[in-house]
């Protein structure tokens, strides 16, 4: 397994770009206590309601377990432009991903993050980051679901929860993906 690791991701991914993308990872781990001030912002949203913006009102509205629902990805027309898109926090709609945010994007990985043993994010959730998928089923970008995890402990939390969570955010984005006709579709004004 460990020998293949870079074939068995994404097969037009080279070595070392997942190399680079991890070593992006491990940069923002490490260092990302320094960063904590305000995000620049590396896109505007128009100034009308898109169709992403409503799919993250509606979600939120009908999952009151969650905490939070973002929508990333590269807007129509730019290239490599990762950004928060829609989601349940509208001041951080056009900050730019961090690199795990790209990584899941660009490999189609899914993410579980039990937030433990952090310092600035206190709140006592858990965050499943997976593919956004389209109604055909092609990865388009990343959908990240915040959980609140009452029984969240300073020890993580079990894999019994991990897995809880794992399925709670997968229906939900396949559920979503239903409703995504293509990629452009989410960026197109709000009906």
């Amino acid at each position: 397994m460990g020998r293949n690791f870079g074939r068995s991701i994404n097969p037009t991914l080279s070595r070392v770009t997942v190399m680079k993308i991890l070593l992006q990872l491990v940069c923002v781990l490490v260092l990302g206590a320094a960063s904590l001030g305000a995000a620049p912002k590396n896109w505007t949203a128009p100034a009308h309601k898109i169709y992403g913006q409503v799919l993250s009102d509606l979600i939120m509205a009908a999952n009151p377990e969650l905490i939070s629902i973002t929508l990333h990805g590269v807007p129509p027309g730019l290239d490599k432009v990762y950004t928060m898109f829609a989601g349940s926090f509208p001041e951080r709609i056009g900050n730019g991903d961090d690199p795990d945010d790209i990584m899941v994007i660009e490999l189609g990985i899914t993410i579980l993050d039990p937030r433990w043993h952090r310092t600035k994010d206190t709140d006592k959730k858990f965050v499943v980051m997976m593919p956004l998928r389209d109604a055909t089923g092609e990865n388009v970008g990343l959908l990240v679901a915040a959980y609140k995890n009452a029984a969240f402990s300073p020890n993580g939390s079990s894999a019994k929860r991990e897995a809880e969570f794992f399925a709670k955010g997968t229906k939900l984005r396949d559920d979503l993906q239903k409703k995504i006709p293509n990629y452009a579709g989410l960026f197109a004004p709000a009906k």
